[in-house]
């Protein structure tokens, strides 16, 4: 019979009810989706790490022979090493595509996975093992040749095998800033392919025990510093990469989930309560005709238990089905891997077990209270409650508010947690929204920042390697352009170490360090100037020495940071012309800046590209996050919309008899409607309020997880709080909208005498 009760009763409270299965579907189906993009993200590195077993270090040396070897084996935390030579090299079609070359010694540490033709074969000194990505590209297959040309070195070798590499997980080009796998690739070859008797190795690949920090320590302590830099696993360009992604992606998982489990379990609590107080005269009769309290708690308790149970599971199951392929298909334009794996958690089950277990409690503690009182008082209808003059009533202002005033607000003060529900709900919503197109806000900000704040070139002419004096010179003549040196730098301070670049001023015009408010600053010829969130990453501030070298270069410099700037996108160092001098350091152009759109190559130009063609390229790396950002927003937008209908429904349940009686007195449902309108914006306006700023601070949680590369202080735009606001209030007009038609049906003589 209870449980016949308990089907009628949510077919008569349906809306409520779907709702609360909603609210527990979203919330699970929000945390196990995005919790199984992010820990895919993890199982899918880690699996493909360990199968190719990638170094967990690299030491860069020009003097990599056998005894420098010996003595990186001889340490106690090394536990296998191997010998690489690594080359830039320039494949033999029309747009000169940049590819690495590996010659390996050995084929154990960071091996090649191949997905077509051979295996490596290290005893082949005719095969070549090819970017899979970059081949596609190119149409070239298994069985093709392929010449490369490095140094003044031309050689030619046969396609053997079509692959993946873990070092190469994510790249890019100079002439985009997303993988461009027409311009850009790598390849793979043994010692014995390489056209000279001597292989100048200048790479070990290492494994070692304990972390990196130590390791580095041992390298300076028993080696001396024999070398010019070694490269942990965090520090390499495609580990950190995908690393700082994952984390990104994990911080979904961790903040935006719970909102709506919080919410969903509001939702419940609301909902069960004003059920419950709505069968005070059932309720009664039960306990009257002999049910004992323990079943009829279990009674009410199922009918949430029902619902949640059913939305956690239906979540369950789809989230992990549903988000990653989406993702996985944006992450794939990226990062290479060979198959993406859905990752799993316990935390899946944990949240879904607790989600359950957290209606159990709050059915519970929403009809504790009645379940105990006798029949004789559960039976009678619910004392109203009597709202009393607050401060506010008894002030002479008080009479000067409208009708309209005066009424919602005692509503308000006479059921608190239905206003507060109403707010936090608001708050929730906005709050998400806020960081989810403050986020576009930041892209666009760090683009325009970027490209044009700093950046104020047409065209980018990128040097080759053996560009002569004579050929830079006659380049910045033709196109009336100014060097620029950008170099890939390590900086150190105690035991902190982080890699960045140095940019090297010759009185640049096109070119403009700003400072936190994106105006151009100008550095002196006996200064040096800090990035800012570089200075963050080593907390050190100005007037503090850091120690830094010029990758490639074993020679160390100490310096005094002299003054900070600000660089959404790269950071390091930025100094002189005269000041590397200066420091005994070498000013070499690695490339020439005009104001002209420059077509025509000239000799010793490796690559030439467009502002255009910059800007292009950031849209393109944006939109893997644009989708994250469009699905969070859609959630929050769908959250709004089941929050405020839930309440307004509860909040239409609760006043009837008030309604029915000012329909009595006389007013319209016109005005019925405007006094709901008003109050629901209200509660609006007060949660949009509160809900702004903590988007802001959840947005800049949000910049902390991009990355070491990446420095945004978080702000909005006035058109995301445009578009915020308009989401908001719509949703509430909507809302009030759905309930004219109840108006107008009220029963009037019905809702007057359902307390009798």
């Amino acid at each position: 019979m209870l449980a016949k009760k308990m089907i009628r009763d949510i077919r008569n409270h349906k809306i409520q009810f779907i709702s609360i299965f909603l609210m527990a579907f979203l919330g699970v189906y929000v945390f196990t989706g995005f919790g199984a993009e992010s820990f895919g993200f993890e199982q899918t590195a880690g699996q493909y790490y360990n199968e190719t077993n990638l170094a967990d270090g690299w030491i860069y040396t020009s003097n990599l022979d056998d005894d420098f070897v010996d003595k990186v084996n001889n340490l106690s935390l090394t536990k296998d090493s191997e010998r690489q030579l690594v080359v830039n090299s320039i494949a033999d079609f029309d747009n000169d595509p940049d590819i690495t070359l590996h010659f390996l010694e050995d084929d154990d540490i960071s091996k090649f996975h191949v997905m077509k033709g051979e295996q490596f074969n290290l005893s082949d000194g005719d095969g070549v093992w090819l970017d899979l990505r970059f081949a596609d590209s190119k149409n070239l297959t298994v069985g093709d040749n392929i010449t490369f040309e490095f140094e003044g070195i031309e050689v030619e070798k046969e396609i053997k095998g079509l692959g993946y590499s873990p070092e190469h997980v994510y790249q890019t080009s100079d002439s985009s800033m997303i993988p461009d796998y027409d311009k850009m690739g790598f390849a793979y070859m043994s010692y014995k392919a390489f056209p000279l008797d001597d292989v100048p190795y200048n790479v070990l690949l290492v494994k070692h025990d304990g972390n990196a920090s130590e390791y580095e320590k041992q390298l300076d302590n028993d080696l001396d510093r024999d070398y010019s830099s070694f490269q942990s696993r965090d520090q390499h360009p495609s580990f950190a990469e995908f690393r700082d992604e994952t984390e990104q992606h994990k911080m979904m998982t961790d903040v935006i989930p719970v909102i709506f489990i919080v919410i969903a379990m509001l939702t419940l609590l609301t909902t069960m309560t004003r059920i419950i107080d709505s069968q005070r005269t059932q309720l009664g009769i039960l306990k009257a005709l002999g049910f004992k309290n323990r079943t009829i708690m279990f009674h009410y308790i199922s009918y949430g238990f029902w619902m949640v149970l059913a939305g956690s599971i239906l979540g369950f199951i789809l989230g992990p089905l549903t988000l990653p392929p989406i993702m996985f298909d944006e992450m794939s334009m990226l990062y290479s891997f060979p198959k993406w794996i859905s990752g799993f958690d316990v935390s899946f089950v944990l949240v879904t077990l607790l989600m359950i277990v957290l209606s159990v409690i709050i059915s519970y503690l929403a009809c504790r209270k009645i379940v105990n009182e006798s029949p004789s008082t559960a039976i009678k209808p619910k004392i109203p409650k009597v709202s009393t003059s607050g401060f506010l009533e008894k002030l002479g202002i008080w009479k000067k508010f409208s009708f309209n005033v005066r009424w919602n607000y005692r509503d308000a003060k006479r059921n608190k947690f239905r206003a507060l529900m109403s707010i936090v709900g608001v708050l929730a919503c906005t709050m998400i929204i806020v960081a989810s197109f403050g986020c576009m806000d930041g892209f666009d900000e760090m683009k325009e920042w970027s490209y044009t704040d700093i950046n104020h070139y047409s065209s980018k002419l990128v040097l080759n390697d053996n560009a002569t004096t004579s050929q830079i010179d006659n380049i910045v003549d033709e196109v009336d352009g100014e060097r620029l040196m950008e170099s890939a730098i390590e900086i150190k301070v105690n035991d902190v170490k982080k890699s960045g670049v140095i940019t090297v001023l010759d009185d640049n015009e096109l070119y403009s360090p700003t400072d936190d408010n994106k105006n151009p600053i100008e550095i002196k010829d006996n200064e040096i100037s800090l990035s800012r969130k570089m200075a963050e990453l080593l907390d050190v501030k100005e007037g503090d020495t850091i120690k830094w070298h010029i990758m490639g270069s074993d020679k160390w410099v100490s310096t005094k940071v002299d003054r900070l700037h600000s660089d959404p996108t790269s950071q390091g160092i930025v100094v002189t012309k005269e000041k590397l001098e200066e420091l005994d350091l070498n000013y070499t152009p690695t490339s020439v800046i005009t104001s002209q759109e420059v077509n025509d190559n000239f000799t010793g130009v490796n690559t030439i590209f467009s502002m255009d063609s910059l800007t292009d390229s950031w849209d393109e790396m944006m939109e893997s996050s644009m989708t994250i950002i469009y699905m969070l927003a859609g959630f929050a937008a769908l959250l709004s919309v089941i929050v405020l209908y839930n309440l307004g429904l509860l909040s239409f349940t609760e006043i009837k008899r008030e309604f029915a009686t000012l329909k009595v007195l006389g007013f319209k449902s016109s005005y019925l409607r405007k006094l709901l309108l008003s109050q629901n914006l209200w509660f609006t306006t007060v949660g949009f309020v509160l809900g702004v700023p903590l988007g802001i601070e959840t947005l800049q949680y949000l910049w902390g997880t991009m990355g070491d590369s990446f420095y945004l202080k978080a702000s909005i735009s006035i058109k995301t709080l445009i578009i915020t606001f308009i989401i908001t209030y719509v949703a509430s007009v909507v809302v009030n909208l759905m309930f004219s038609g109840k108006l107008k049906k009220l029963d009037m003589v019905e809702s007057l005498k359902e307390n009798e």
